[in-house]
């Protein structure tokens, strides 16, 4: 179950609490999260004490964000180990959570894999339950690590693109601190840039219909002192055409060994836009979002989440008051309107400039290019 157990009022400075956390009490070990659905109103931390309670977590965006799902994934596996339940039953629920997102899977095979080479060698429960815990935290660190590089990455090809600083940047839905082991994917090399002098501009999409640009990526921007602009969706168009996006940053979910790219629904159009304006298209993620087994673009599945996320706007709870909908929203369509609500897109890679990793940049992005990055991605594993 999931209880909330901690709240800390949100103020200017950055939050001390982060966005997940292994912890141990007395009545038994818990992955603890930021809940992400209460912000930027209120910052409070939800208690999952078995794997169901995670999983509705992950499913209800309290915890998301594809890097930081497969370290949830990861802990997942660890807390049922930990607490005696069936790992594999856990690990199959944990990884079918969310569909598009690869790291989630990922991060659960991770951990699976380290429970299970630990029976095969003979070693008793608490110890197996050990390495899974001590992949997740491995997978934690490696994560944070990623950031800083992707940061170091992203910024130097910024600064090759557009000598001279002052980059305006458009960014969509929210790739900080709160998807991510470290600082995030495209917003990291954002706040690097606004760290160094040379951000000029942080332009945030809204990110409709659940809003992840406007109360989460904006959240993190106030809190790093970044000059950002909340914009509509469909406000970006007459950005582009007034001449003020020098660059558009995006993370992504899965990756396919084509190039194809699929994020936060809304992508794809800023794809389109970005090629018409000559605009650099960068999308920054970790070499765990690659997925070789997903060939194109048209093979990757594609969430449908619930129609009510568009016919009701959704707020954090303590933010509605009357009028609630049948999903728990103000409705802003009549009662009974059908409604189209993909989680996410698919970008083609002659749509990108580059794709960011960890490990440098591929571009222009080709599945030839990609496969070579994955290889030297298996090399740094290996040595």
């Amino acid at each position: 179950m999931a209880d909330q157990y901690a709240q800390t009022p949100v103020g200017t400075a950055p939050s001390t609490l982060p966005s997940l956390r292994w912890d141990e009490p007395p009545e038994g070990p818990v992955v603890v999260l930021l809940d992400q659905t209460r912000l930027p109103a209120e910052e409070v931390e939800l208690v999952c004490t078995d794997v169901p309670a995670l999983v509705g977590a992950i499913q209800t965006l309290a915890v998301r964000g594809a890097p930081l799902l497969g370290i949830a994934g990861a802990y997942g596996v660890a807390l049922a180990a930990a607490r005696g339940y069936e790992v594999e039953e856990a690990a199959e629920l944990l990884a079918g959570a969310r569909p598009t997102a690869v790291n989630l899977a990922y991060g659960v095979r991770r951990a699976v894999a380290a429970h299970r080479a630990a029976i095969e060698k003979g070693e008793d429960r608490d110890a197996a339950a050990g390495a899974a815990l001590a992949e997740a935290r491995a997978l934690h660190r490696e994560d944070a690590e990623a950031s800083v590089l992707m940061a170091g990455h992203g910024l130097a090809l910024l600064d090759e693109l557009l000598p001279g600083g002052g980059h305006r940047i458009l960014t969509h839905c929210n790739t900080g601190a709160l998807v991510s082991g470290g600082e995030g994917t495209a917003f990291a090399v954002a706040l690097e840039a606004h760290r160094t002098g040379r951000l000029r501009r942080l332009w945030v999409d809204e990110t409709r219909p659940l809003l992840q640009g406007a109360r989460l990526t904006a959240y993190e921007a106030a809190r790093n002192g970044m000059a950002y602009t909340l914009l509509t969706d469909n406000a970006a168009g007459s950005l582009f055409a007034a001449g003020e996006v020098d660059a558009v940053l995006i993370g992504a979910d899965r990756i396919a060994a084509d190039g194809s790219v699929a994020n936060k629904i809304g992508s794809y159009p800023l794809a389109v836009l970005a090629k018409y304006h000559h605009v650099p298209f960068i999308v920054v993620a970790p070499t765990t979002t690659i997925d070789l087994t997903t060939p194109d673009g048209a093979s990757i599945e594609v969430e449908q989440r619930p129609g009510q996320e568009v016919t009701e706007l959704t707020a954090p709870p303590q933010v509605l008051s009357g009028g609630v909908g049948v999903g728990g929203g103000l409705p802003v369509a009549p009662l009974g309107t059908q409604a189209y609500n993909p989680a996410f897109d698919v970008t083609p890679p002659e749509l990108v400039t580059a794709i960011v990793t960890e490990l440098g940049a591929v571009s222009p992005v080709t599945g030839g290019g990609i496969s070579e990055l994955c290889a030297r991605s298996r090399q740094v594993t290996i040595s």
